[in-house]
């Protein structure tokens, strides 16, 4: 099917639910039902042509029935819509401000809690029509008017109601071929549609849809009321509009990047220009006599389910919008009220999301989360914002303050564990741990926090000062918190105390580092030695390492184990490389738990199907890899002063064969290539190999590379599109890593590339929308963390050199 046929039944689909959502959200904001149109079609074609995220679909604010439903009960709708144009203007202002990112700043718990409590907020307003009566004007008066709804029931409303929500919970379930069929309609325009058809046979009765004539439509005016408080309308449109529509900006590209190969992606979000289109979007709607506008959710998942590939699906469903709102108005009055309050009412449930509950509860911001959701409901969007911020503010300052101390004695050792920041808060408790330590102690601190103020960096200097004075061993543990910004200290370079070894020499243990060899610790660096008094292992530089992990590292890692524990290992690449102890793939593509499934090997060799005489372990990893695990990307990783290509090139072949030698053998097609005259040889861009052993090193990336295409599993997955393979060599002398640029999906001319730590990801090759292709996509910083792939440029006279 083609882009423009992808988009046109894209469009299709979208009107489809856009139509009765929009009558539904106007229905309960209390506006006239046509400025859910006018908003409906504003946000498809305005806010489609000039907004940034393609895919997103606008049209009239869920997110906003309940501001705008106060704005009309207190102000009247005319005046309203001279405050969403006001919103508009305001929300281009901020576009052309480029402060889009800076909504994206307010803690999830908040915005998620406001949202939930818009969603109760509807739902308790929308429960009143559909049992058949009227809501009253805020969410305290509709729950307690409740109870007489409940009494004086409408049952012709509330069948109605019934069947539209059993409708919209079944429709998705349809079982069989017939269900697959009929599931092509959306679920809200079969709901709608068939309650509509009910309402119809049951006669008259049911209060239906009434679209006035367009000639009586009303336009804006200009507002008429306090000026602080049209103010704080425009602040309240603006801000939840905004945060509503860059939210579902975002969670569109996600869902994009979930379900859609690299290639099929359009460009992800622009937000400022989707902030700006958004602006516009609000303008014209509020100047037509519409609904606010915001991105929605559940329209923009539906244009991306549906198969659209460009902001053309989102234009044509506004002009569709447009049309039904001219020649289908007999058509729309059937439709009866109920069926629309049910379809709000069941958005409004959608809002409190159960996700959204488990996440904020993980990160221990449920308190925010309710606190915001309570206060949205009694006092109103802006109001419930600002305790939802208040609340979010206390809460960290809360964590800031708790720093949990305690104080263990075992076998002369006393160990001062510090959980949390150390800020001034926390001097009285620490002072007062550190004062029943004897001062010829043997004393090891442990530090688990992130930062460090003066005050308690100065308590910390006196204690250990005096400490080692009187004879006493202090060792400091766990991370390093830095003294507070603009502290002599930080000025000077310093660092906090946990830099001082047991000896009291001052300064960062440049060694102890995870990667750090177990000589230069055990001859070099005290830091990581035991005090005297210790129990100390006896199971040599292993225990020492293993000791070091559990201190040091475990407790910043032990979470996100927990995780991958919990969910299994998702890697998105599979990295095969030498079994050489200088090569630490960890550091070199600064990649962590879950990233890389890796596979070593000596000589990073890449056997051919049928030729592992009994070992089938490479191959069996490569099929694991491809097949089960679904890596995105496969990278072979040779290295320089590799021993297992020394011995390719000084071997006799006459020798007899023991295990090393029969394993080297998968290497001789490297040694074949590199000698003959039908291949050019793989280089390093901008100079000629070092020797025979770096050619033959690069040279043997280039072939286990097409070994790995005679795999069964590679060779699927490369003709399906679904799989990249790649070439790296690092030099371990240069601390640099080199990758193989990729050319018609062959290696030619074999030119290895540097790596420059000021790349960026969108010239990784197959990737031109600039995502990340794997771990070989971090950011570089530090020495030999790859990052991208520079284009490469012949080189004629360096090729004449080595043809």
């Amino acid at each position: 099917m083609s882009d423009r046929s992808s988009d046109l039944s894209a469009s299709i689909a979208v009107f489809l639910i856009a139509l009765p959502l929009s009558l539904g959200i106007a229905l309960a904001t209390g506006a006239p039902l046509q400025a859910g149109l006018v908003a409906a079609a504003a946000g498809g074609i305005v806010a489609g042509r000039f907004g940034g995220a393609p895919l997103q679909v606008s049209g009239a604010s869920a997110g906003l029935t309940v501001v705008t439903a106060e704005l009309i009960h207190r102000y009247g709708w005319r005046t309203t819509c001279a405050i969403t144009v006001l919103a508009g203007a305001a929300q281009l202002g901020l576009a052309l401000l480029r402060t889009a990112r800076s909504a994206l700043v307010v803690s999830p718990a908040i915005v998620h809690g406001m949202l939930a409590g818009i969603g109760v907020t509807i739902v308790v307003a929308q429960l009143h029509i559909v049992l058949g009566g009227t809501p009253q004007s805020s969410a305290i008066a509709n729950v307690r008017e409740l109870p007489a709804q409940l009494a004086d029931l409408h049952p012709g409303a509330l069948a109605v109601s019934t069947l539209t929500i059993t409708v919209l919970l079944v429709w998705p379930r349809l079982p069989g071929r017939a269900g697959r069929l009929l599931r092509k309609a959306p679920a809200a325009l079969a709901a709608v549609a068939l309650a509509t058809a009910a309402a119809t046979a049951a006669g008259p009765g049911l209060p239906r849809v009434d679209l006035p004539s367009w000639r009586s439509h009303a336009l804006p005016e200009l507002p008429d009321g306090p000026v602080l408080g049209i103010l704080a309308a425009v602040v309240a449109v603006t801000l939840v509009g905004s945060v509503e529509s860059l939210l579902s900006a975002v969670a569109t590209d996600k869902l994009i990047a979930a379900q859609r190969a690299t290639t099929d992606r359009p460009r992800r979000a622009s937000l400022d220009r989707e902030l700006r289109g958004q602006g516009l979007a609000n303008m014209a709607s509020g100047a037509l006599g519409g609904l606010p506008v915001s991105g929605g959710a559940v329209r923009s998942i539906t244009n991306v389910k549906a198969g659209a590939t460009s902001r053309r699906s989102t234009i044509w469903h506004g002009v569709w919008v447009l049309l039904a709102a001219a020649v289908l108005v007999p058509v729309l009055d059937l439709i009866p009220l109920a069926a629309l309050a049910a379809l709000v009412l069941a958005v409004g449930v959608q809002m409190v999301s159960i996700t959204h509950i488990r996440n904020v509860t993980r990160h221990r911001e449920a308190l925010v989360y309710a606190v915001t959701t309570v206060a949205v409901v009694l006092a109103g969007v802006l109001t419930g914002v600002a305790v939802g911020i208040g609340v979010a503010i206390a809460v960290a300052l809360n964590r800031l303050a708790r720093t949990r101390i305690t104080l263990e004695a075992h076998e002369g050792v006393h160990r001062v564990c510090a959980r949390g920041q150390l800020t001034f808060l926390a001097v009285p408790r620490l002072s007062r741990v550190l004062s029943q330590i004897p001062q010829d102690a043997v004393v090891v601190l442990e530090l688990d926090g992130s930062f460090m103020d003066h005050a308690a960096y100065e308590t910390l200097q006196d204690w250990e000062d005096a400490q080692l004075a009187h004879g006493g061993r202090v060792t400091v543990t766990g991370r390093t918190p830095r003294p507070a910004a603009g502290s002599a200290e930080a000025a000077a370079g310093g660092g906090a105390p946990a830099g001082r070894s047991a000896h009291g020499a001052k300064g960062p243990h440049h060694c102890c580092r995870p990667w750090t060899p177990w000589h230069a610790v055990q001859n070099h660096c005290e830091h990581r030695r035991a005090p005297a008094a210790a129990p100390r292992h006896r199971a040599g530089r292993l225990a020492t390492g293993i000791s070091a992990f559990q201190r040091d590292t475990a407790p910043l890692v032990r979470g996100e184990l927990e995780r991958l524990a919990r969910e299994g290992q998702q890697p998105s690449q599979l990295f095969l490389t030498c079994a050489d102890s200088r090569l630490v793939t960890s550091m070199i593509t600064a990649s962590g738990p879950g990233d890389l499934f890796t596979v070593r090997n000596v000589g990073n060799l890449v056997p051919l199907p049928g030729s592992e005489s009994g070992d089938d372990s490479v191959a069996a990893a490569i099929e694991y890899a491809v097949d089960v695990l679904q890596v995105e990307s496969i990278t072979v990783c040779g290295h320089s002063g590799c021993g297992a290509m020394q011995a390719l090139l000084t071997t006799p072949p006459d020798l007899p064969p023991t295990p090393l030698r029969r394993w080297l053998r998968h290497g001789a097609p490297s040694l074949e290539r590199m000698s003959s005259r039908h291949h050019r040889w793989a280089r390093i861009s901008g100079r000629l190999p070092a020797d025979a052993v770096e050619q033959l090193c690069l040279t043997n990336v280039v072939q286990q590379l097409e070994h790995l295409r005679a795999h069964e599993s590679v060779r699927r997955r490369l003709a399906d599109g679904t799989l990249e393979l790649h070439g790296m060599y690092f030099h371990v002398g240069e601390a640099q890593a080199y990758l193989l640029a990729e050319a018609d999906g062959f290696f030619e001319p074999h030119v290895f590339t540097s790596v420059d730590p000021h790349d960026t990801a969108s010239d990784l090759p197959g990737n031109p929308e600039g995502a990340p292709s794997g771990a070989l996509a971090a950011a570089s910083t530090g020495a030999g963390r790859t990052e991208a792939i520079r284009p490469i440029e012949r080189d004629s006279a360096l090729e004449q050199a080595t043809a």
